[in-house]
């Protein structure tokens, strides 16, 4: 019997703008750190260098990290200008703070002492519960001699006992904080980290004979900086490193000193293995750097073979809004529930993908040694061929999409198998592109394409087994096969001409032709891409390689204008947000938005409705001038926080007025003095930062809807009330402040949330209009105030069904609910109101594509053209490669039919393989005693026989 203790442990990244790291374009040695910085800095700034505490400031460095008495902004312009210094960055410190779930607060206060980049988090990313080994079979390679001999792994996380009595082989304890203590005194992360990994006794790790670095990055007061992080990748590069782990994450992909460091390390042959996040079961909510190409990002599984609830999903964030995200995680393996080394030399339990990712950085390391004692192999280890074996050896599990599993299921048997027979390749993630494959092609598969819809663009990931450097020869082709009418769908191609380190992406974008506007069926055909990589040494050549990826699209007559929805997410802030807030301001545990808005990952629950009831849902990722009013029935803004540009507000107008498009807008809170009231006090930078905006952009929103005779309020709403049968949840919303008199509303007893928070005082407030709806000659505007339930973040109990009713009043020109509800909108009274005042948000133009600023005033930027998807001529479909048999795996074995001599596949207690040993063990006892009987009875019996005869022999002769 075991405690589960579900814990949470967050990273809050603050940016301390005077310790900064100053990166240079080669290594230099402290004495050329030092003097180029002298060189830049003079007299100029107080400045000095900042001692580190380890070793490691003895070897060549790419930077180095000062003390100025100065800003950033100010200081970086006397630095880049050397030649031999590359940029400046801020050195961010990260605060982790160990949180019980069941102990979180509902509300947020007005003005709080923590970072405005609390969602910019690094997360230790475990939750609280088993030995690990037989679970992935890892014994059956044992059994082989393969126990991770001759492998270094390196664990950056809370340190590790260096006589720590589960650890065999511990190469080396390195602190890289501030307090020169290697050992884990902190939550014990590090050490359990290292036990699944590696530990040889009790609670038995993946690999027990690998080399286990401790790299300490968190001190112990759960403090971290980017340069720890930055000395301790250095000291993996100079030791020479296989394998790293790293179990934390966190949201900001755009630091990219950090991100750059692991570019460097993958570049150089350090297989990367990172944890994917725990904040799932959200979609889009990766963690970096397991969401980067180069690194092999680790999702977690329970005992069911399903997605650990915890586990973060994809799609990958960066790519948005323009494209579509790539898919992560890789690969998944089990995170619920794992034994592992505590810091007293016993075991407990931890869950979370921190603790997959071990189980996975174990499995590699097996690989790893494998592939080291084979002459051949050891020629081919890298990144990419650990990752192409891991991902084209995977268990793919029914029923769950590619953005939850990636590839599957790590086999570790089957890996082993395939490597044996290992070439050199490109493989692509996902490997096809099939509209039949649902869903776990979702969303992709989940509608069908057709004419005139916007264009689907698939991203997906190259991977380079062949060198560290690649090349996309020629532009992919299109084969269409035209005995399918493959030749109906157009494709367009963007992609990485060099594939660095060891991968690139490809995105493909589908679109139908016109001549395709009344077909039905599914359509087939394949891209041809071919990728050569240099010679690297004697050994490897020069080489080529080609993948043909299966195209399988469904294709339906284009939809009538009533069914179709078009979905605005080009006035949506693209990710990573600055410092925003949350939708619902109730969610105190995390108050800011990290996340940002699509309609594929937090809104996914609302276009799965949508979808189930007929409607087809389509994105806009640009401007309101690059889409045609007259293909769509409905256009949906929900929580825009975005400005729109002049040209966009007088063609909505006149796309609603004259052109018959329905307009269904839900709406969020904003209000200036409570933007104002919520701050963030960086303690580092001793400066309160506020917000950057609300929920929505509600003044842009006005001016957009003004034309139409709407405009929404400041007040912030909160409080539950009901619509007919169904129970609704306002979470800080906004409201009606005027709306046509011929249009009717919805009204609501709610809580001014405003109120409660800046003055600590709670008012409520009896028909506060929250719907209003209104049916005009040609068309029909719908506004409700809240987008919190239809948003899978939101935490409230959601309305599809609502929105389906307003779908269905708008198609009725009715203001009556279905009879179900029993229910009807009240006249609109108007009384008097003020607009909204605004809220000063001086740095929005940063975050925002509309807006920018000169001279401290905001300007509109240039309006980007529509962009144009242009088709690639097709080429011939070559009949020697029929659809169904293209295998995008490694095309060098037939996975089907290789033969898996491990035992128990089908094992899901990790005491399963100690108890058949202990079986097996007993049962061969039992015929020892039984064989040992056997001759003891024979030898009896002919000793005994034999005297007998003696005696007979001896009477006779008597």
């Amino acid at each position: 019997m075991f405690l589960l203790v579900l814990l949470q442990v967050l990273f809050s990244p603050r940016q301390c703008d005077e310790q900064l790291i100053v990166t240079f374009t080669r290594y230099l040695s402290r004495l050329e750190r030092k003097q180029v910085l002298r060189t830049c800095l003079a007299n100029n700034f107080d400045w000095y260098t900042i001692p580190k505490a380890h070793h490691v400031d003895q070897l060549n460095s790419d930077f180095s990290v000062i003390y100025v008495g100065h800003t950033l902004g100010y200081v970086k312009p006397s630095l880049v200008g050397h030649h031999l210094v590359d940029s400046v960055y801020p050195d961010k410190i990260i605060q982790n703070t160990l949180k019980s779930e069941s102990n979180t607060s509902n509300s947020i206060p007005g003005q709080r002492s923590s970072s405005y980049l609390d969602y910019f988090r690094r997360k230790i990313l475990s939750v609280s519960s088993r030995s690990v080994a037989s679970l992935v079979h890892a014994p059956a390679l044992w059994r082989r001699g393969y126990r991770g001999s001759g492998v270094k792994v390196a664990v950056l996380d809370t340190g590790l006992n260096k006589v720590h009595p589960h650890f065999s082989n511990i190469g080396d304890t390195i602190d890289f904080t501030d307090e020169n203590e290697p050992n884990d005194k902190v939550i014990g992360h590090g050490t359990f980290v290292a036990g699944v990994i590696a530990s040889s006794r009790d609670c038995l790790g993946i690999a027990p004979d690998t080399e286990i670095f401790s790299l300490k990055v968190f001190n112990s007061n759960q403090i971290s900086h980017t340069s720890w992080f930055l000395d301790a990748f250095n000291y993996v590069i100079n030791s020479k490193i296989d394998i790293i782990n790293l179990s934390i994450g966190g949201p900001d992909f755009q630091d990219s000193v950090f991100i750059n460091k692991v570019m460097e390390l993958t570049s150089k042959g350090v297989i990367f293995v990172s944890a994917m996040g725990n904040d799932g079961p959200l979609y889009g909510t990766l963690n970096n750097p397991a969401d980067q190409l180069d690194v092999i990002g680790v999702g977690g599984l329970n005992y069911d073979d399903e997605i650990a609830e915890f586990s973060s999903r994809g799609m990958t964030l960066w790519e948005l809004p323009e494209g579509s995200g790539r898919v992560k995680p890789d690969i998944v393996t089990y995170g619920t529930a794992i034994r592992g080394s505590n810091m007293k030399g016993s075991c407990r339990y931890l869950t979370g993908t921190s603790v997959s990712s071990p189980v996975v950085t174990g499995a590699v390391s097996l690989l790893t040694e494998i592939m080291k004692k084979n002459e051949r192999l050891s020629r081919l280890l890298s990144p990419a061929s650990i990752k192409q074996v891991l991902m084209a050896s995977a268990d793919k599990l029914p029923g769950i999409s590619m953005f939850e599993q990636g590839s599957g299921k790590m086999n570790l048997p089957r890996a082993y198998e395939l490597l044996q027979g290992y070439v050199p390749q490109i493989t692509i993630s996902p490997g096809k592109i099939d509209w039949t494959d649902c869903p776990y092609m979702w969303p992709v598969c989940s509608q069908p394409l057709y004419h005139t819809s916007m264009p689907v663009t698939v991203n997906m990931t190259i991977i380079n087994g062949m060198g560290v450097t690649g090349t996309i020869t020629t532009p992919p082709t299109w084969h269409p096969n035209t005995q399918t009418s493959g030749q109906i769908v157009q494709l367009s191609f963007s992609y990485s001409e060099t594939l660095w380190p060891w991968t690139g992406y490809l995105a493909i974008t589908l679109s139908v032709a016109k001549s395709g506007a009344k077909y039905a069926g599914t359509v087939e055909g394949y891209v041809l891409l071919t990728v050569q990589s240099p010679a690297t040494n004697e050994d490897i050549s020069e080489q080529t390689s080609t993948l043909h990826i299966p195209v399988k699209v469904n294709i339906i007559p284009t939809p009538p204008r009533n069914r179709r929805i078009l979905w605005d997410h080009f006035h949506s802030i693209g990710y990573p947000l600055g410092p925003f807030p949350r939708d619902n301001l109730k969610l105190h545990t995390s108050p800011l938005d990290w996340n940002g808005d699509h309609i594929h990952t937090n809104f996914n629950g609302i276009y799965k409705h949508l979808r189930s009831k007929g409607y087809f849902v389509e994105i806009l990722s640009t401007h309101f001038e690059c889409f045609d009013a007259e293909n769509y029935g409905y256009l949906f803004l929900v929580d825009p926080e975005d400005a729109y540009f002049e040209s966009e507000i007088k063609k909505l107008n006149e796309d609603v007025s004259e052109k018959g498009l329905n307009l269904v807008v839900f709406a969020d809170w904003y209000n200036g003095p409570l933007i104002k009231h919520i701050k963030f006090y960086d303690e580092n930078t001793k400066q309160w930062v506020v917000l950057q905006g609300g929920g929505a952009n509600v003044p842009a929103l006005n001016k957009l809807l003004a034309a139409h005779g709407v405009i929404l309020g400041d007040k912030v709403w909160h409080g539950k009330f009901s619509i007919g049968p169904h129970a609704m949840e306002y979470g800080s919303g906004t409201s009606l402040l005027s709306f046509p008199a011929e249009g009717k509303v919805l009204t609501a007893t709610l809580s001014d949330e405003a109120s409660e928070m800046i003055h600590s005082k709670e008012m409520s407030v009896s028909d506060v209009p929250i719907f209003g709806l209104h049916h005009g000659a040609s068309s029909s505007i719908a506004v409700y105030g809240d987008s919190s339930c239809i948003d899978n973040a939101g935490h409230v109990t959601d309305c599809f069904w609502f929105v389906e009713e307003i779908l269905s009043m708008i198609e009725q020109k009715s203001y009556t609910f279905s009879p179900a509800i029993g229910e009807s909108l009240n006249t609109w009274v108007q009384g008097s109101f003020r607009n909204p005042k605004l809220a000063s948000t001086p740095l929005f133009h940063k975050y925002s594509r509309v807006m920018t600023s000169t001279d401290g005033s905001l300007t509109f930027r240039e309006q980007k053209i529509c962009p144009v998807h242009l088709p690639v001529e097709s080429r011939d479909f070559n009949d020697t490669y029929p659809i169904g048999q293209f295998n995008n795996k490694l095309l060098s074995i037939n996975l089907d039919n290789q033969p898996v001599d491990f035992v128990l596949m089908e094992e899901t207690e990790d005491e399963n393989s100690i108890k058949l040993f202990y079986i097996l063990g007993f049962i061969t006892f039992l015929m020892v005693i039984v064989v040992c009987a056997f001759l003891y009875f024979m030898f009896s019996f002919f000793h005994k026989k034999r005297i007998i005869l003696y005696r007979v022999r001896t009477r006779r002769r008597v």
